[in-house]
């Protein structure tokens, strides 16, 4: 191989490896900032240009090499095809343009500013999260125009097809075109209603990099960082920077503070009391302290701050009876606001923890969730102690139920474990 093919082969390997992370930063902002500008019924149109940009970096780049600043190159192109869309579309002059949200679109130049993107994403934050769309329309929304991700990873996620994927897509875009939904901030009379809506597909969004229902990864760390920078970007504009608002911030943080002790380096899952405390990030832990602050301003207490209080305490290094006592009272006080299964098989987990197994056994079995392998696994951890055979049967109804590797493989480590245990008895 000459010098021209190895440098060839070098920045193509550089472009493939930038790219994806380019993608995954810089398409929401242009997609936003286009959708500003054509209108919210022109998303897809606003996709397929940006889309159309980086596969013309991915050519170019390769062949010319990656140009001194990436995303001031993204920034031209995009504003060109932008142009060069609004000049082949006489149609779009003559029925859109006067509907613009600027009026008009004097030169045709798109103003990719850092205040523009903010303001244009966190407008798109409330056009996909509007509650005319149904959750999971507003969640693969989300995940597409808000995080960038390609529809095969969307599928992933929703452990589905990509045909299912697009024809949600196709369905939620022509629901805000009916609907004639705008890219604009709330009206004030609207905006604790539309935030809280928005506020819970973040949290999903959250949910769904952390608890591992993709079939490849156990834990989507882009997904979690996606719905924190969505949230933080809320917390600095005065008409969002509430109390509930910086609660969902300390959760997440704490939660992903524990990151690196939470997968070993088989991508598997490592449980709570398995983990090495100092692979914990402190400065997560901190910032999370700094969030759970600033969120105790006013006297309302929303779900967001119980669980992220119930989570500062899971931050805290030391075992203690208090410990587990002061979390299984949050998640008392939790399931009074916002009952969900999962805070009641976890309120068990911390019955258990505070009162022992037995007292924890008898609560759980009320729940009564037969069709889910978290209910099965909590029954059989509670009964390894109390009945082996009993532990053993939970575990198998477990397995059975597991959707995703991750949690076969947990399953059946708690299984191989068990059987160790009977052997040595």
């Amino acid at each position: 191989m000459d010098q021209k093919d190895q440098l060839s082969s070098k920045e193509a390997l550089e472009t493939t490896s930038l790219l994806p992370s380019l993608f995954r930063s810089e398409f929401a902002k242009i997609t936003a900032v286009i959708t500003k500008t054509f209108g919210l019924q022109r998303l897809e149109e606003a996709e397929d240009l940006v889309s159309e940009t980086f596969l013309l970096a991915a050519e170019n780049w390769k062949l010319k090499g990656i140009p001194d600043n990436p995303q001031a190159w993204l920034y031209a192109v995009a504003k060109n095809k932008a142009k060069d869309y609004l000049r082949r579309r006489q149609l779009f002059d003559q029925k859109i343009t006067p509907n613009l949200q600027h009026n008009r679109l004097d030169s045709h130049e798109l103003d990719l500013s850092l205040h523009a993107i903010q303001d244009s994403q966190l407008q798109m934050i409330f056009a996909v999260c509007h509650p005319v769309l149904p959750s999971e329309s507003q969640i693969g929304l989300a995940l597409r125009i808000l995080c960038g991700l390609g529809i095969e990873e969307i599928a992933q996620a929703f452990l589905t097809s990509k045909e299912t994927i697009n024809k949600r897509l196709y369905r939620a875009r022509e629901k805000l075109r009916k609907e004639n939904i705008q890219m604009e901030m709330p009206a004030a009379d609207e905006t604790d209603a539309r935030l809280d809506n928005v506020l819970s597909t973040i949290y999903l969004l959250f949910n769904e990099g952390y608890y591992a229902h993709d079939q490849v990864k156990s834990i989507r760390r882009d997904l979690c960082l996606e719905a924190i920078r969505l949230c933080l970007l809320l917390l600095q504009h005065p008409n969002f920077n509430k109390p509930r608002v910086a609660a969902l911030l300390a959760l997440m943080c704490f939660h992903s503070s524990r990151f690196e002790a939470r997968i070993n380096e088989e991508d598997q899952i490592i449980l709570y009391d398995d983990q090495d405390r100092s692979l914990w990030n402190q400065e997560l832990i901190d910032k999370g302290n700094e969030f759970l602050n600033l969120s105790a301003r006013g006297d309302q207490v929303s779900s967001y701050h119980l669980e992220a209080m119930i989570a500062w305490w899971h931050c805290q290094e030391q075992e203690s009876e208090e410990k587990w006592e002061s979390i299984l009272q949050i998640y008392n006080r939790l399931l009074q606001v916002n009952y969900t299964p999962i805070a009641a098989l976890n309120r068990t987990y911390a019955l258990a923890k505070a009162r022992g197994e037995k007292i924890a056994l008898e609560e759980a079995k009320k729940l009564d969730l037969q069709k889910s392998p978290l209910y099965h696994v909590l029954l059989g951890d509670l009964s390894v102690q109390i009945n082996v055979q009993e532990a053993e049967m939970h575990y198998t109804d477990a397995l059975k139920l597991a959707s995703s590797p991750h949690e076969q493989e947990v399953i059946q480590q708690k299984m191989e474990n068990l059987r160790k245990e009977k052997g040595t008895k």
